[in-house]
């Protein structure tokens, strides 16, 4: 058994992310038991059976449900850690403002009298569409090669625009925004009930994921 940090004021991510990965492993298996009332009717069946009654009601309730568990979690965790989320905040506000600088002296250089068809994004939310990039990029490698995935954070660490918490936090809720995606737009849109089934686990995999980001510490 691993023992969890004796220093409360600066909690471990397993610690400070803990209502969230608990909500987060409910849904995973949330997934499984609404896949599997499916399921089990039609293995339940007698093989001369045509045609099997199945009930899609709970991959739909999960559909509707599973954003607003996860989202209660995140307020509580963020409640019961109240000096982590002022340093969190305050962090956040120098990488974004290290990226901001960045953008704007991207802009002075660049090639003045250029004619773009839609209207480019301000430094702000250059600076927030950054951070995004680089949490899809951990978020899609983490799964293949968490060293590697490690690795580029610190790079990222290092440039001084992000910190490392910070990209971690973005890329769980990369991972978590995919899964819910797959259970709103697939599993519980899904015509044929066996496809249906498969879209709500196929859910799963991504929630996986965001357990997996928000408990890794890289310290």
């Amino acid at each position: 058994m691993t023992a969890t940090p004796a220093r409360l004021d600066l909690p471990a991510r397993r610690r400070r992310h803990a209502r969230l990965i608990a909500a987060l492993t409910t849904t995973v298996g949330a997934c499984a038991t609404a896949a599997q009332a499916l399921y089990q009717p039609i293995a339940d069946a007698p093989p001369g059976q045509q045609e099997v009654v199945v009930d899609p009601l709970p991959v739909v309730y999960l559909s509707r449900t599973a954003a607003p568990l996860l989202e209660a979690a995140r307020a509580e965790d963020d409640a019961r850690w109240p000096a982590a989320v002022a340093r969190e905040r305050e962090q956040a506000r120098r990488t974004s403002a290290a990226r901001v600088a960045l953008a704007r002296a991207q802009e002075i250089v660049e090639e003045p009298g250029l004619d773009w068809p839609v209207p480019l994004p301000t430094s702000e939310q250059g600076a927030a569409i950054d951070l995004a990039a680089v949490a899809d990029v951990v978020a899609e490698l983490w799964p293949e090669d968490p060293p590697r995935a490690a690795a580029l954070i610190r790079e990222y660490e290092a440039s001084g625009e992000f910190t490392a918490a910070e990209v971690l936090d973005a890329a769980v809720d990369a991972a978590i925004a995919s899964g819910l995606l797959v259970l709103l737009n697939d599993a519980a849109t899904a015509s044929d009930p066996s496809m249906m089934a498969e879209q709500c686990l196929q859910a799963a995999p991504y929630l996986v994921l965001a357990v997996a980001l928000a408990s890794a510490d890289l310290d």
